[in-house]
């Protein structure tokens, strides 16, 4: 059963429904299929008008849909105003990406005389939509990664129709964003095949829905334990298909000592800000702050320490999330190599910062201390030299980010040392950060929210800016095609 629950005080709100059937799920699917030829037959200007059109009616029913996602997420109206904001904004940025182009790119090249390898056919190469795509939506960002979210919204940019798996997290928000986007689909005269709703808060929706023969591609914003197992169910189907899979990240941020030549004090304040931003429930929170053995780490990491314990984070999105923080958080407590450094110990009410210092070294031999606590927690490791941070960086492994703090800026080339570092991070990340913190992802063409596995299971595919588009679709080339196809120029049947 599913029941809208107040994220603050756990209260039921209205009835509770149940999930849906093995048969509603079959059926959403099918429905997703019918719908997929014609939807792909649409032209630019119609997929555009109909992003534009979802934008638009998420923008109008604000006022009813805010309280709805603060009660379920106790995220608060300000950053939920600014997040359904961010939404309609990204999905008019696809809408205008379709219109440039992006997912039909279209190259021609004509036919040339002779004999092989000279001489060829006309070849011309197009883009064409996978098909029915199913997406997960996300616990943590209620508008952004969920419903009408960045996935949502790219696979329409491709011409695929989605089956959208809602989070139980916040269940009648989705059901009204759902109804929302069927109203468009409607109004802009499309098959209702195109947007589909499933719920369910059992692995077994999940799992039927990834291995329901006509989806052509999954798309899983959530944790590394549930989206490896439905990688797993994805690449095991008669039929593989395409995961992408985003599963979040310690995200070491790496305060070089150049980068405290001005004191530490706002420094140690927008890292902890960074920390407890949305109660640290970002898959982009930094977790893991490197910070170098020296009289300035030492002023920094105690400023660190002295604006965390000030900080008061709001609610978390709801117990289970909140018991997992709990439980991460009691097993660094417990570590017999850990300096805890900041410790709330409020297992009631809004949680409490969390920080503690270790050695690399210690760091390095336990890989406990590589993963991720989700919420508002954070190790400081402290290093001898910039080799021992190359080394730190190698054994976390894939990231979404990375932050080196102190890189000399302008056309000022590094030393041998710091260029070692940040060809690490280039490495292990998706995105590397030279100012500022990670939290926070513009939605932008030249954005990659992606990294090497674990961070992802495609480090080559982004779930945020325009370049998302890129995941439903193939690669296919024309022989010698007629001219009635060619003039579509990348457009599909």
């Amino acid at each position: 059963m599913l029941q809208s629950t107040d994220a603050r005080s756990g209260a039921l709100h209205g009835a509770a429904w149940d999930e849906s059937s093995p048969e509603q799920i079959d059926a959403a699917v099918a429905a997703a299929a019918s719908a997929a030829d014609a939807f792909a037959a649409k032209s630019n200007a119609q997929r555009a008008a109909f992003l534009r059109a979802l934008a638009q009616a998420l923008t109008d029913n604000a006022a009813a849909l805010l309280p709805v996602a603060d009660r379920e997420t106790a995220l608060g109206l300000p950053r939920l105003e600014g997040e359904l904001a961010r939404t309609a904004f990204q999905l008019r940025g696809f809408a205008d990406a379709v219109e440039q182009g992006a997912a039909q790119a279209f190259l021609d090249e004509t036919a040339m005389a002779g004999a092989p390898p000279a001489g060829r056919p006309r070849l011309s190469r197009i883009q064409a939509p996978l098909g029915p795509v199913a997406v997960f939506a996300a616990s943590n960002f209620p508008f952004a990664f969920s419903v009408l979210g960045g996935d949502s919204a790219s696979a329409f940019a491709a011409g695929c129709p989605v089956v959208l798996k809602a989070h139980p997290g916040h269940p009648q928000l989705s059901r009204d964003v759902a109804a929302i986007a069927a109203t468009v689909v409607e109004q802009c005269g499309l098959p209702a095949g195109v947007f589909q709703l499933v719920e369910g808060a059992s692995v077994a929706v999940g799992v039927q829905l990834v291995q329901s023969p006509a989806i052509a591609a999954v798309a899983f914003t959530g944790s590394f334990k549930g989206g490896t197992a439905l990688a797993r169910l994805a690449a095991d189907r008669p039929r593989p298909v395409p995961f992408y899979g985003e599963l979040g990240s310690v995200n070491p941020l790496v305060v070089l000592p150049a980068a405290l030549a001005g004191g530490p004090d706002a420094l140690a304040q927008t890292l902890a800000d960074s920390i407890c931003l949305g109660a640290g429930q970002f898959c982009t929170s930094p977790g893991v702050i490197v910070v170098f053995k020296d009289a300035p780490g030492d002023a920094f990491v105690q400023q660190l320490r002295t604006r965390l314990a000030a900080a008061a984070p709001h609610a978390m999105l709801n117990a289970g999330i909140r018991a997992a923080f709990e439980r991460g958080v009691d097993q660094w407590r417990q570590h017999a190599k850990l300096q805890v450094l900041v410790d709330g110990r409020q297992p009631q009410g809004n949680p409490r910062p969390f920080l503690a210092q270790v050695d690399v070294a210690d760091f390095l031999a336990d890989h406990r201390l590589h993963e991720e606590v989700f919420g508002c927690a954070a190790l400081v490791v402290r290093v001898d030299d910039s080799a021992q941070v190359v080394a730190l960086l190698n054994a976390i492994g894939g990231t979404l980010t990375s932050t080196l703090w102190g890189v000399p800026a302008g056309d000022v080339q590094p030393d041998e040392a710091v260029l070692a570092v940040v060809r690490t991070a280039v490495q292990v990340s998706g995105r590397v950060l030279f100012s500022g913190v990670p939290t926070g992802v513009a939605v932008t063409a030249a954005q990659h929210h992606g990294g090497p596995f674990p961070a992802s299971t495609a480090p080559f595919t982004t779930s945020v800016g325009y370049a998302a588009v890129q995941r439903f679709v193939r690669p296919l080339a024309l022989q010698d095609a007629p001219g009635w196809l060619l003039a579509r120029e990348g457009a599909f049947l």
